[in-house]
């Protein structure tokens, strides 16, 4: 039998990636934790209903790229493309929307959509997101992107910039939708096979074609913004004004519909120079109908995701991680040395030191070999003079110093040694 392999489009995050990850969702807590939202969990696998509602069965996501089964109750299931249908059929089914007032909340997990896998889009792939649910206040829609910004320039990057845009409200993409059908209607045998089919189902789609002769017919295309009515063109101003008033730099693109049915008023996008054409990093908008599409209560919310993957080819890119924190490589050699390192590494480990307890039973020449690679702040010793004694020899990996030390006594010394151990990372970095 051949060797099992991941499937197309999946991939397995190793351990050295792995910091990325730790390090996004350790910045994003911190920031989220700060403007008072809240964590929450959904399950990866939900009704085919809630996306088909959601979402839209006329967008690709629903019609091309869902994965869809039937389980043995011979239910459509299908796996979560997108977090932010998930979240608020849970708000409504347990209540929460009815409770009145704005939940503040944040997800991060996995999603699936089957589409071509390439650099920063796999088919199970990651979202960072967060939803405002209860307010239709623009200050809502400058408060996310705010937040947006915040987790991005926190991890470093620079060459960003964030696209604002108002879809406006059913009404207004109703007469906009007619201009637009009109407007492209005579060139609709220039127009690419897939733009051909969203004539009739949903034109607005045509706006974020990637073809090339497409996106030169809609230059000229009717802007939505000349159809906003007076409620919508007031929204949009409004949270221009407050990025203007954060600092926050932006521009207008009357092209911007992002993917989904559900948006209303404000869509925006944060990209990067640096990722080539997959230039999008954070996408969102306000979607005032979708809760009560979902059968809850007329309620406003607003939201965006962050794509993970994306996000750590930038990372990567950009910067390395420093390697991991080791205060303690423990060498040792001989059977009594080697059960002796081993209750002393758990001894200190369980006093808050990061302990690497050498496991391989080599000779010492290649342990301490080991321990010079492993960015320790000091190497703990234990042979069989040592266990003799019931001693653990310590060697300060910059200075060489190293003194012997009483098992016992050791463990004694963990506030001088935590005190040392931070004088030392601060000496040197």
């Amino acid at each position: 039998m051949g060797e099992i392999q991941a499937l197309r489009g999946t991939r397995d995050i190793l351990p050295n990636e792995v910091g990325y990850w730790q390090w996004i969702e350790t910045v994003a807590r911190e920031i989220l934790t700060r403007a008072t939202y809240r964590e929450i969990r959904t399950p990866i696998f939900e009704q085919t209903a809630l996306f088909e509602r959601g979402i839209g069965e006329a967008t690709d996501v629903v019609g091309k790229e869902m994965y869809t089964f039937h389980d043995r109750g011979d239910r459509s299931i299908t796996l979560r493309p997108e977090g932010t249908a998930g979240v608020v059929r849970s708000l409504i089914e347990h209540g929460l929307v009815s409770q009145g007032g704005v939940q503040r909340l944040w997800y991060t997990g996995a999603m699936f959509r089957y589409e071509r896998p390439q650099a920063g889009r796999q088919r199970q792939f990651h979202q960072l997101g967060v939803e405002v649910v209860g307010s239709a206040d623009p200050r809502a829609d400058a408060e996310v992107i705010a937040i947006a910004t915040d987790i991005l320039q926190n991890l470093g990057l620079k060459n960003l910039h964030l696209d604002i845009n108002s879809v406006g409200n059913l009404e207004d993409r109703q007469h906009y939708r007619q201009a637009l059908v009109d407007y492209l209607t005579p060139y609709k045998d220039e127009l690419d096979t897939d733009s051909q089919e969203r004539l009739s189902r949903n034109p607005l789609r045509i706006l974020d074609s990637k073809d090339k002769r497409t996106q030169e017919i809609a230059q000229n295309a009717p802007s939505i913004l000349d159809y906003l009515g007076p409620y919508s063109q007031h929204h949009f101003e409004k949270v221009q004004q407050l990025l203007t008033d954060l600092g926050i730099k932006y521009q207008i693109n009357s092209r911007l519909v992002r993917g989904l049915d559900y948006y209303t008023h404000t869509a925006f996008e944060i990209q990067s120079d640096d990722l080539g054409a997959q230039a999008t990093v954070c996408g969102g908008g306000r979607y005032d109908g979708l809760v009560a599409e979902l059968g809850g209560s007329d309620t406003p919310a607003v939201g965006w995701a962050i794509g993970l993957e994306r996000l750590i080819l930038l990372l990567q890119q950009l910067q390395s991680l420093p390697l991991p924190v080791v205060d303690f490589y423990l060498v040792s050699k001989g059977e009594a040395a080697e059960a002796q390192a081993f209750k002393v590494a758990q001894q200190l480990r369980r006093c808050g030191f990061a302990v690497e307890l050498d496991l391989s039973g080599s000779g010492f020449k290649k342990q301490f070999a080991r321990a010079d690679r492993s960015s320790a702040i000091a190497c703990l010793i234990v042979g069989e003079e040592e266990a003799a004694s019931q001693t653990v020899k310590l060697k300060w990996m910059v200075s060489k110093e190293q003194q012997a030390i009483a098992q016992a006594d050791l463990l004694a010394m963990t506030d001088k040694l935590h005190q040392q151990i931070k004088a030392f990372r601060a000496l040197n970095a």
